[in-house]
Formats: structure tokens, sequence, C-alpha cells
């Protein structure tokens, strides 16, 4: 580039504090300041204002002329280059630039939403998307990205991460830079983890110890779920604090972990209905902690101390009776439900049923139960088994993986995390003599996109824009941050993901970004590659490389009352509202009880004739016609004593003259 075109550049790069494009001092009106748009499901900057960028007017083409007369060299270039867009070859881009950043262009790619797929340029400034469409104006010093032949979609969304979470006397070893990372590498740009209390501890101080060991290290956008780990009033007060000043909408109740972090019913009742007056989603870990702690002191009792214990310890049922009491629990009271990590195929199966039946329930499968299976538990080395154990556990059944694809496929799941919350070998090792004490957990915020995309899209299950939903769109709109995230729109905040479709790699522990030594996915061959990432606007992964910035990422809040949640909740219950009989008062005798519950006189005496519904005969005597029942359970001869002996004595017109007493 010669001096006086990078001159012309960095005299357009200058930028207005409200508006980059304006340019002071060739006479154009000053744009109208950035304004806030409202949607259906929450605010999108610059959702109504004019997308069109600056384009010189005859006036500043002028005054650039003007100045020719100077400097005819000099400003011959700055016009050509303020009415042209410049292409920058993808070797002389100065990657760090001001005007690399702040103004990209992806152009020629296929543009992929969760509702529709078309062929279409993306132009990018300042974080946000400005225009989507063909033969976009755009102004000079802007970056082009060639994506011909690529899919461009939004950025994924993983719903379930523990990042450096203290965890079974040790702290996952995948903090908040490499983990995050690790993710953009993947594809994923935002995470949303998991601040979880003790037992005891006040949920806000768990929340600002998470944002504290967060905001100096993520590399994406991150949200937080609380944990409520135990229950009191003062629980309650801080759910409030959380949802109207800290921006947390979805709380997490463990149906496991007995003795650290279970709820038992009465708890998780509660919990539910504070989250639906505050508006917010609630979530559950449905395993049985009860059934579980009995299982494995009898397996240890066995002599089974192995990884293959954990799986033993807590089969499929235990997770399907633990969900469907969850939903239970929370469609009585009204509640909205999110199950995480739906590991088994009769787990999926009874959030499918209540979805059909009508529930506000929503089912989150995870890489780690779409992409293997726990057949790995039973390997012969320790360190193997051991890297697979997580809770609930991969299942036995290599079914699964297929089946729990299907479901996320047809609609009858809907979002997938990772619980990605890794150990080391070494950590895995405090339960070399003792299942129990293995820290559970596996990685998969790298690897979930392309698992994903190979386990789905590849083999035919879902298209391009199920896939978009299943790992981004539906995730966004759950948790009420859509469109902001997870839509290719403008004024969407510019995270997206150029794929390449038909590219291969081979996951491995060697070559993936994560700190932790082992990987589940080992070895598996997949297709589709986030060939270039970006993030806030800024390419932060190209062709492989990896140039994220620690602390780059912001904390996103999640407004509660989500249309998408709540709208159905608040419309069924005026419809389904009980309703009072209206009758005649009861104006018949009332029993009178003494102290103890039991009426004064003992037994309820019954009149003889309330038996009788027919009269006597003519001589006087019982009419064999009528009966003897009455609903109390009394007969009419109750008070005659009962008879010791009965004698029968035959007709005397009978055939045989035996008599015969029967005692």
């Amino acid at each position: 580039m010669s001096a006086g075109l990078r001159r012309a550049s960095r005299h357009q790069e200058e930028k207005d504090d409200e508006v980059p494009q304006w340019i002071p001092g060739l006479g154009q009106d000053k744009p109208k300041p950035r304004t806030l748009g409202t949607s259906f499901f929450g605010y999108v900057p610059d959702a109504f204002v004019e997308k069109t960028p600056y384009l010189p007017s005859e006036q500043s083409a002028d005054a650039l002329k003007k100045e020719a007369a100077v400097e005819p060299v000099k400003a011959a270039e700055q016009v050509a280059d303020s009415l042209e867009q410049e292409i920058v070859p993808r070797d002389s881009i100065e990657r760090n630039g001001q005007s690399a950043q702040n103004r990209l262009l992806i152009k020629g790619g296929r543009v992929v939403n969760d509702d529709m797929m078309q062929d279409a340029d993306v132009y990018i400034e300042d974080g946000i998307i400005k225009q989507v469409g063909t033969n976009l104006h755009t102004p000079g010093g802007t970056r082009v990205i060639e994506a011909k032949g690529h899919l461009v979609m939004p950025g994924g969304i993983d719903t379930h991460t523990h990042m450096q979470m203290p965890f079974m006397g040790t702290q996952a070893i995948d903090d908040f830079y490499t983990g995050t990372r690790a993710a953009l590498a993947g594809g994923t740009t935002m995470i949303m983890d998991f601040a979880l209390p003790q037992r005891g501890e006040s949920l806000i101080e768990a929340f600002h110890r998470w944002r504290t060991w967060a905001d100096p290290k993520v590399c994406c956008d991150y949200a937080i779920h609380v944990g409520v780990t135990w229950w009191s009033d003062k629980v309650a007060q801080e759910m409030e604090e959380l949802t109207n000043e800290q921006g947390v909408n979805s709380f997490k109740m463990f149906m496991a972990y007995k003795d650290t972090w279970q709820l038992n019913d009465e708890e998780l009742l509660e919990s539910f209905k504070r989250c639906k007056e505050l508006g917010a989603l609630a979530q559950v870990h449905a395993e049985n902690g009860d059934v579980i702690k009995e299982n494995s002191k009898k397996l240890l009792e066995l002599g089974i101390t192995g990884p293959e214990g954990h799986e033993m310890s807590r089969p499929e049922e235990v997770e399907a009776e633990a969900t469907n009491r969850a939903c239970v629990l929370a469609n009585q009271v009204n509640c909205p439900l999110y199950v995480v990590h739906v590991m088994s195929k009769s787990a999926a199966d009874v959030v499918s049923s209540k979805r059909k039946q009508g529930h506000v329930v929503f089912g989150e499968p995870i890489a780690a139960s779409l992409g293997t299976d726990g057949t790995h538990h039973y390997h012969k080395c320790w360190r193997h088994a051991a890297g697979h154990v997580m809770g609930p556990p991969l299942r036995p059944d290599s079914s699964t993986p297929k089946y729990l694809m299907d479901l996320l496929a047809n609609g009858d799941l809907q979002t997938t995390g990772t619980d990605n919350c890794t150990f080391s070998a070494a950590q895995k090792a405090l339960g070399k003599d003792d299942f129990t004490k293995i820290p559970n957990g596996v990685n998969g915020v790298e690897d979930r996109m392309s698992v994903i995309w190979e386990k789905g899209v590849v083999s035919g299950k879902m298209d391009p824009c199920r896939f978009v939903a299943v790992t981004s769109t539906n995730a966004a709109k759950i948790f009420n941050i859509y469109p902001k995230k997870g839509r290719i729109a403008v004024g969407s905040d510019a995270d997206i993901v150029v794929w390449n479709p038909h590219a291969t790699r081979v996951i491995s522990a060697k070559t993936h970004h994560q700190a932790v030594d082992f990987n589940i996915f080992e070895g598996m061959e997949v297709h589709g590659i986030a060939e270039f990432v970006v993030c806030h606007g800024r390419v932060v992964v190209e062709e492989g490389e990896v140039r994220a910035i620690s602390g780059m990422g912001k904390y996103v809040p999640t407004p509660v009352f989500n249309p998408h949640v709540y709208g159905r909740l608040e419309e069924r219950e005026r419809a389904n509202a009980p309703c009072k009989v209206e009758r005649a008062p009861y104006e018949g005798p009332v029993a009178q009880l003494n102290g103890q519950g039991m009426q004064e006189g003992g037994i309820i005496p019954v009149q003889q004739e309330t038996f009788y519904t027919r009269g006597p005969t003519r001589s006087g005597g019982v009419n064999l016609h009528d009966s003897s029942f009455h609903v109390s359970g009394r007969q009419r001869d109750d008070d005659l004593l009962p008879r010791t002996s009965i004698k029968l004595v035959t007709s005397p017109n009978s055939s045989s003259s035996l008599l015969g007493t029967f005692w």
C-alpha cells in the first residue's frame, strides 16, 4: 500500500465519539446517535437506524478535489479510496490495526440461521452486524474475509460449563482463560457457567466470586447460572437480588450429591415456587441422590472400587425417576423447568413425554452423551476409564448417542451444552481406590460443534438450520438474549463462525487447546471446522490460529420473564385456573368429635329401620325381597348375638329322612 493510500485510510478511520462514519470538516450532516430498538425478545442496538454506511457526498468529494490542487497525487489517492471499497489481500492485512478490528466484511458465504439459509454478505462495524445482503456498500479500510463455499453461522452458545470450579477436594484444571480460548477454537463464542455456593454460603457471595475469577480471563462472552444448594428465607431473598440487580435468570437445583448440594422434595418445591415468582428458569441435576448413596455403599462393600462402580451406582432408572419427579413438582407450581445434561434414553423419554402433555420443560443433552458412551467405564486401563467419569454417567448402551441425537433433531430435546469440567489424570487419581472419590467431569467445550455436526448433520439426522438452532439459537431464546445472540441479523452482536463443512480433523488431547491431558473423543475424525471465528467483531480464530485476548469477553445479563418461556405459562394459568363448584350449603347433621378425632360415644349408632326399604309382610315378618346391605358396612342383624350352632331338618316329603346337625 502506498504512503498516500495509508494516509487516506487513516483519515477515513478517524471516528467521532458517537458515530464512527462521520468525517468532520467535509460539510456532511452529522448522523443521529445510535438508538435502541425493541423486539419481541429484547432490545437490539440500532434495530431501527438507517443501515447504509457513509458514502461521501458531492460536497465532500469537491473538498478533496480542492486539496488536490496543493498535493495532486495525495488527494487523488484519497478520493479514490473514499469512493471505492478497499479490497486487501489476506496475506497483507494489518491484523492488529484499528481498521481490521472495527470494520469487517464476510463475503460470498451462505448465511445460516435457525429458520433460513441465504447467500449473502455480512458487514460488521464496532462489534455489531450492520448489513446482511448482496452488493453491500462498505467504507474504505474494511477487511474482507472470503467465505465462498463456507457457511456463515451464529457463534455457538455452550449452555453448561464449569470453569476452574472447586469440586471434590480439587479444582477444574481449565480456567476461564484456557476454557474460553478453547471454546473459540471450536466455534463457540459464549459460555454459560455456574456459580455454586457451598451449603450455607451466600448465593450473592458465590456469584461475585465467580465474576472475580471470570472477568479478567474470559476470551468470549459469558453468563452465569446460580446454584441453589440449600434453602432458607435468606436464599429466597438473595435470589430476588440476583435477578433484579445482577442479571441472573436461571437457578440450578441438585437432586444428587447427598449431604452437600442435594435438596429434598419440600425444598425443591419452595425453590420452584420462588423461581416462578421471580420469572426465572429452574434447572435441575436429575438423579436420585439417596439411591446413589445406598448403591455406592453396597458396591464398595463388594470390593468394586474402580470407575465401573460409578456407572453401576447410578443406573438409568435413577436418572429417569428424578427427571420425572422434577417435572411433576415443577408442573404442580407452574414453574418452567430446564433439565441439564440428559444422559439416558429413559430420561430423554420423560422430557419428551412431559412436553407432549403440555409441561413447559426443556432438555439439554451434552456433547459427551451425543458423541460417546459408557462402555469406556469398563476399559482395562484405569486412567482411560476414570477419564470418562462424570455425573450422571455415560450410559453403556451404545445406541444411546444416536437415540439422543434423533430426539434433538426432531425437537424433543432443545439445546446442547458440554458440562465441561476437566480434571487431569493426577486429579482423577484421588479416587484410585474408591470410585466415589474420582472427581466427576469431562471435556467438550472445544469439540461440541464439530461432534454435533458429525453426528447430526453428516449422518443426515438434521440440516444446517437445525444445527444452528441446537448449538446457538435455542439457547439464546430460552435464556432471553435473542436476537442479540444466536442470530445473524442487523443489530445482533457480531459473534460469527465461518464454518468449513468439508474440512476434517482428528480430535486428540495432543492437539486440542484445553489444559486437560485427556480427551473423551480421542481419535474421532470429524467433518466441520471453524475456519474463522469472529467475536465482538474481531477475528479471533483464523485458519486454526487462535488470537484470543484474555479479558476481552464480557458478562451478559439474562433478563427474567422471558416471553419465550413465560408467555405460555401466563396464558395457561388463566385458561386452567381452578374454579369452585357452586352448590347449596349442606344442612344435615354433623358429627361431634372429641380431642382425639373420634366421635363422642364411640361407634356411630345406626338405626335399624334404615336397613329397610320395603315394608314387612302381612304377618309382620321381614320382607325377604329387602336388602340387608348398608353403606356403613353394618348388617341389619348386627345387634343379635351370633349362634353357636345351626340345626337343619330335611323336608317330610324328601326321599331321605336323614337328620343332620352341623356344628
